[in-house]
């Protein structure tokens, strides 16, 4: 993992975030992210104006799984790729719904889209792995600043320790949140969808020609995990409903996948990019013991 000495340093091999951003239950814990920062009206208006979502989902999602991966794993790629983010953002502005200008590289609206990422980990990942202990989410914080700064963020426009992270939470969900049009699109269960344009051949001619029967119930599962693992405060601030029976079957889902992908090879149980630094880490390792 080439590091230039002018690049931010990407979290550690062995962190939180190494552990769990490269795991498959890490795609279960996206979604509620996703749709926490388009909450923000500015992030919100940014999306609906100017993303592929609606018209190349599955393009869209499969860049920005690349992208946060790319973040934790990707080490002199990382930082690479922060810089093509902050290229990209420099061009996004326009109007929100309320009628205030805005521009994605504003630095209270770009870092809050960094900042969804931690409460999401934290609070996803005691259903889906286990609490963190107290030192485990202070580590879990320090690693996500070092994700802020590889996205070009700079540190006076993120709080630096958890203590001030959650204040400054807190006052984004009772102050600027609110359930934009995008945010109504990502967990509506009767949203167009297209049928998956990638992948093999034969799986996306099964999945075209059973698209109608199966979209209806993917919608449903989409909405199910992405309201049952944004915190609960979050889910409160944006009036999302979700009762005791929502909250039971969710316990039992995750429960069934914290036990089933440990047990899963590792070729099926990471992404990819995380595969491979997983690979080079430990021949690393081996050749620094020779």
């Amino acid at each position: 993992m080439k590091i230039s000495g002018q690049d931010p340093v990407p979290p550690p091999p062995g962190g939180v975030l190494w552990s769990v951003a490269g795991d498959v239950r890490a795609l279960l814990m996206l979604p509620a992210a996703l749709t926490l920062q388009v909450a923000r009206p500015a992030v919100g208006a940014g999306v609906d104006q100017h993303s592929v979502f609606r018209t190349d989902p599955w393009g869209r999602g499969e860049r920005s799984l690349r992208s946060v991966q790319l973040w934790v794993y990707g080490g002199e790629a990382g930082a690479e790729e922060g810089r093509r983010l902050r290229q990209l953002h420099k061009s996004i502005q326009g109007t929100d719904a309320h009628g205030r200008p805005y521009h994605a590289l504003d630095p209270a609206h770009y870092s809050w889209v960094h900042a969804t990422g931690f409460p999401c980990y934290q609070h996803a990942l005691r259903y889906l792995f286990r609490p963190l202990t107290e030192a485990q989410e202070r580590q879990l914080y320090a690693e996500w600043l070092q994700v802020g700064r590889i996205l070009g963020i700079n540190d006076r426009d993120m709080p630096q320790t958890v203590e001030e992270f959650w204040p400054y939470f807190r006052k984004m969900l009772a102050e600027e949140l609110e359930p934009t049009v995008v945010v109504r699109e990502l967990i509506a269960t009767d949203s167009p969808v297209p049928a998956p344009d990638r992948g093999p051949l034969p799986v996306r001619l099964v999945l075209r020609a059973l698209w109608s029967v199966l979209l209806p119930s993917l919608a449903r599962f989409r909405a199910f995990v992405t309201v049952g693992y944004m915190p609960p405060d979050a889910r409160e601030a944006l009036g999302l409903e979700w009762s005791d029976v929502q909250e039971r079957r969710l316990r039992r889902f995750s429960r069934v996948v914290r036990t089933l992908v440990p047990l899963l090879p590792e070729r099926l149980r990471y992404l990819p990019l995380a595969r491979e630094a997983r690979a080079r880490h430990r021949n690393n390792q081996a050749a620094s013991r020779i």
